[in-house]
């Protein structure tokens, strides 16, 4: 066998050997990557933000209302008993209540006090005597206890009129209301232009 054939075999047999260890080579890093792949953890996502709406705030309380400011006109009275009216010299003019004595009363119907009560009451008086007597406010009858007591007091003269204001026990809501009429003497005592509930006391004026 000559050199050149020899040369040639050994070149042809290393090559054979060179590819083998190459394919050896690469079956064994595919087995050892797969395996590595297989053996590695899985990470979990993070969950996605809650999107349940946050608590809406609780609304503000709402102030209570105010105490409303009534008026009654005597000459506006459902039932009269025992005085008699007269035209006024007072300012705004209209009638007042004149030659009031003991037991006397006005009634007045369909009052609505509303949700807040009035803390007193104004009284529009005249009076030309130094006999005392009271003006009293009563609930739904002329028989129930005062909720507002006035002792009235000489003015000066029966149409020289003033303010004078009492503290009232609270009332609210719809009523009739009474005004009625007391004094020990059997003489008229007063005269009585208005009434005014007010939410709260003033000065008479």
């Amino acid at each position: 066998m000559s050199a050149t054939v020899y040369k040639s075999r050994s070149r042809t047999l290393r090559n054979r050997l060179l590819i083998a260890a190459g394919v050896v080579v690469l079956l064994v890093a595919g087995w050892l990557l797969g395996r590595s792949s297989a053996s590695s953890p899985t990470v979990a996502e993070p969950p996605p933000p809650s999107s349940s709406p946050s608590p809406s705030p609780s609304p503000s309380a709402s102030p209570p209302p105010p105490a409303r400011k009534i008026t009654l006109q005597v000459e506006d009275a459902a039932q009269v008993s025992g005085l008699e009216m007269q035209d006024t010299s007072d300012t705004g003019g209209g009638r007042n209540a004149g030659w009031i004595n003991n037991g006397d009363f006005l009634r007045f119907d369909h009052v609505d006090f509303g949700p807040a009560a009035p803390a007193s009451v104004n009284v529009r008086v005249a009076s030309d005597t130094d006999k005392d007597g009271k003006i009293l406010v009563r609930i739904d009858s002329a028989e129930n206890p005062p909720v507002a007591t006035l002792s009235t007091a000489r003015t000066g003269g029966w149409q020289n009129w003033v303010t004078q204001t009492t503290d009232m026990t609270p009332v609210t809501g719809p009523h009739t209301v009474f005004v009625t009429f007391a004094n020990e003497a059997p003489d008229d005592f007063v005269n009585v232009n208005w009434l005014e509930f007010r939410p709260s006391s003033e000065s008479a004026g």
